[in-house]
């Protein structure tokens, strides 16, 4: 059996990173269809061997698909993803557009892929899944193993997050600013508050009324949704000049104790997760070695000596991949594996 599927934005950052897994991971793909914005309609894309051309959103026929991978930003989302599924495809949506839904599922598929069988049964489904941001993404992964076998009250996250969140124009400046520095260009800050270039920025999205930036929010909101809306969460995202590749610093409190042994074994036999720590220098993993792979990887797993049954650990991640693409990839593949899509006619 195969699946027709149409990647909305697929000119972009991760809508392409999407068509490299549909075709590393040899999804069951009968048509591709590259989707994009008017300005964008006639440009090639590749999918695998083949090349593609994108087709315009404001005509493309969604009831010939059987999935819908959305990246085009949130206010498309918002406008799109309920037209389309109406038409009849699941749209498994990577902006925040869903996220807070109490009507559609927020999927990790490591974490929370039983709720997926819940969704589908529902006559009054919206046909929309969403994606979590890509700095909850890794940190639930890592966490619900954990959660699992000691039950997590608290957890202070500092995340170091890589310019290409911020999409084909964070990875341009930090770019253009790094080669100017060197010829003595005052840097100019456009995408970013500040220069990001040699330089760390403690804001990511908006600020709110309680003094935290709307991502930091999201951490909290997204965490309770996929994992247990009792965990406490407390988070501070910082950009860094990096380009591919989010990392976090985390500190986690338990309800039980657990030992950095004990905790370090049950992270290597848990889903999605490769645990390098060794107590050497270089015996951890930075987001240089994480970028394009599929894994959340941990590293310096060690006791908290300030507070009973206390963890600290680092966790690196590629963004783009699990963080957005390889996550939606994964959620079409769990409703394909468990039997829960319909197949549509070819």
């Amino acid at each position: 059996m195969s699946y027709n599927i149409a990647i909305v934005g697929a000119t972009g950052n991760v809508g392409m990173e999407m068509m490299n897994i549909l075709a590393e991971r040899e999804f069951p793909v009968g048509k591709v269809h590259a989707i994009a914005s008017r300005r964008s309609v006639g440009r090639e894309v590749s999918f695998g061997d083949k090349i593609l051309k994108c087709q315009d959103l404001e005509t493309f026929d969604f009831s010939t698909v059987d999935f819908v991978l959305m990246s085009a930003g949130g206010e498309t989302s918002k406008l799109w993803s309920p037209r389309i599924g109406k038409m009849g495809p699941i749209v498994i949506d990577n902006s925040s557009a869903f996220r807070y839904d109490a009507e559609v599922p927020l999927i990790v598929p490591e974490v929370n892929a039983h709720v997926l069988e819940e969704y589908m049964a529902r006559n009054d489904r919206k046909n929309i899944i969403a994606n979590p941001n890509c700095s909850t993404a890794q940190l639930v992964v890592a966490l619900k193993p954990l959660h699992d076998a000691a039950k997590i009250k608290r957890v202070v996250v500092a995340t170091y997050q890589s310019v290409s969140g911020a999409g084909k124009a964070g990875m341009d400046e930090l770019w253009t600013q790094t080669k100017g520095i060197f010829v003595t260009d005052a840097p100019t800050a456009e995408k970013f508050t500040k220069q990001i270039a040699f330089n760390v920025i403690p804001h990511i999205d908006v600020f709110m009324d309680s003094g935290d930036t709307k991502e930091e929010w999201k951490m909290v909101a997204e965490t309770k949704k996929i994992l247990d809306p009792k965990i406490k969460l407390t988070a501070t995202c910082v950009r860094v000049p990096v380009f591919v590749g989010h990392s976090e610093a985390v500190n986690i409190e338990f309800e039980r104790e657990i030992s950095a042994d004990e905790a370090r074994n049950i992270l290597r036999e848990a889903p999605g997760l490769l645990v390098i720590d060794k107590r050497e220098d270089g015996g951890y993993v930075t987001p240089v070695e994480c970028v394009g792979d599929y894994a959340t990887f941990v590293s310096r797993i060690r006791e908290d000596a300030t507070i009973d049954n206390g963890l600290n650990l680092w966790c690196v991640s590629d963004n783009l991949r699990k963080g957005a693409a390889l996550n939606t990839v994964q959620i079409a593949e769990t409703l394909v594996n468990r039997g829960l899509m319909q197949q549509k006619a070819a």
